[in-house]
C-alpha cells in the first residue's frame, strides 16, 4: 500500500485569520513551541488569531534541536491534554515541534517565521546533539496538518535566512536528480523529481529579485513565489520521492562539515549547502552547472569557495569531514561510488573556479 501526505498551506499578509477555521477540527487545546525571537516577533498576531482557543503553555524550544529537549518538552507536556502543537519560528524549533508532536501523538500546525528551509511542510527533522553535531534524522509519520505562511513577517526578519533558504532550496533539484539517476522509479518518484526542477528553474530567475525585495522588506511576486519554492515545493518533493532519493552530496558535505569545531554556528546551513551543490557538480563533471550556480551564490552575497570561509584546503585537515560525507546516510543511494578523495578533488576545483 502507498501512502502519501501533504501539508496544507495559507499563506499571505494575513495567513494567521486562517488558523481558527483549518486548526477547529484538531481541538481546543494548543501547545506553542518556538523560538524566543520567533515567539517575539510572531506573538502580537499569532495570539489574537487563535482566540478561540485555550492556549497550554507558550515554550521556547531552547537552542538546538536534539533528543533530549524533545523528551523533556514531551514529558512535561504528556498530561496536558493538548490536542495539536503549533511550530513557530526557524527549521530547529519547527523541527522540534514536529517531535514533541510526534512523541505525544498529536497533530503539529507549523508557522514558520522565517524561509530557509522545508522544515515547516517535510515530514522530517534533523537531529543535532547538544555539541550542534549533525546526529541524524527522526522520520515522522506525516508531516504538518497546515502550514500558515505570513509573508509580513518573513520579509521582515533578517534577510540572510531567506538566502540560506534559496542555497538549501537549489540543493533539491540536482540531489534528487543524482540519486535517481539510472533506477527504476515509481509513480511518485517520478512527480517528485517534476517539482523538484521548481526547486531550480523558478529560482535561477526570480532569486536575485526575491532576495533584493526581502532586504527592501517588500512583499513582491518574486518574494512570495521564492518563499513556497523555499518552504512548500521541497516539503512536497521530499513526501514524494523514495527516502533514498531525497539526499545526496552536497547535504552529506554539509553534514561532514559539520565535525568542524564551530562550523555550524558560524555558516548558515543553506548558504553552505548551497556551496555544496558547487562541489556535487564538479564531481558528476557538469563544471558548467557548477559555474551557474556559482554566478547566482556571487549574486546573492554567498561565498562560494572553503578558503574564503577561512578553512584550510588540505586533505589530511579535511579527512575526517570527507570521511564523514562519504558514510552519511545521505550517500546510500547514489549512481556511483564515492571517494573522500574524489571529493577533495571537486573541492580543489571549485577553489580554482572562474566564472
Amino acid at each position: 500500500m502507498t501512502n502519501c501526505n501533504f501539508a496544507g498551506y495559507t499563506i499571505g499578509a494575513d495567513a494567521y485569520d486562517a488558523i481558527e477555521a483549518i486548526c477547529a477540527p484538531l481541538g481546543r487545546r494548543a501547545l506553542i513551541i518556538g523560538g524566543e525571537t520567533a515567539l517575539s516577533k510572531a506573538r502580537e498576531k499569532l495570539l489574537p488569531a487563535m482566540n478561540a482557543f485555550e492556549i497550554i503553555d507558550c515554550v521556547i524550544y531552547g537552542k538546538e534541536c536534539y533528543r533530549a529537549r524533545i523528551a523533556e518538552l514531551a514529558d512535561t507536556y504528556k498530561n496536558s491534554g493538548a490536542d495539536f502543537v503549533v511550530g513557530v519560528g526557524g527549521g530547529k524549533a519547527i523541527d522540534t515541534a514536529k517531535c514533541v508532536a510526534d512523541t505525544l501523538k498529536i497533530p503539529v500546525v507549523t508557522a514558520p517565521t522565517i524561509a530557509s528551509t522545508c522544515a515547516a511542510s517535510s515530514a522530517l527533522a534533523v537531529i543535532y546533539d547538544e555539541n550542534h553535531t549533525y546526529e541524524g534524522f527522526w522520520y515522522l509519520p506525516r508531516p504538518a496538518h497546515h502550514c500558515f505562511i505570513d509573508t509580513d513577517i518573513i520579509v521582515n526578519a533578517p534577510d540572510m535566512y531567506f538566502r540560506a533558504g534559496i542555497g538549501d532550496t537549489l540543493a533539491k533539484f540536482y540531489e534528487v536528480e543524482f540519486s535517481a539517476r539510472g533506477r527504476n522509479t515509481a509513480f511518485q518518484d517520478d512527480l517528485g523529481i517534476s517539482i523538484s526542477r521548481m526547486s531550480r528553474e523558478p529560482l535561477m530567475r526570480r532569486a536575485v529579485q526575491a532576495y533584493a525585495d526581502c532586504r527592501n522588506h517588500v512583499i513582491t511576486a518574486d518574494f512570495e513565489e521564492t518563499a513556497l519554492i523555499i518552504l512548500v515545493s521541497t516539503g512536497m518533493v521530499s513526501m514524494l520521492i523514495d527516502e533514498g532519493f531525497n539526499g545526496a552530496m552536497a547535504h552529506a558535505l554539509f553534514y561532514g562539515l559539520t565535525v568542524l569545531p564551530g562550523f555550524e554556528e558560524k555558516f548558515l546551513h543553506g548558504d553552505v549547502v548551497g556551496y555544496c551543490v558547487m562541489v556535487q557538480c564538479a564531481l558528476d563533471g557538469d563544471i558548467n552547472e557548477a559555474k551557474k550556480i556559482s554566478r547566482l551564490l556571487y549574486e546573492l552575497g554567498v561565498e562560494t569557495t572553503l578558503s574564503g570561509r577561512g578553512i584550510r584546503v588540505d586533505y589530511n585537515y579535511l579527512l575526517p569531514v570527507l570521511t564523514a560525507a562519504v558514510n552519511d546516510p545521505d550517500m546510500r543511494v547514489i549512481p556511483y561510488k564515492i571517494t573522500p578523495e574524489m571529493i577533495f578533488r571537486a573541492i580543489l576545483e571549485i577553489e580554482d573556479l572562474e566564472v
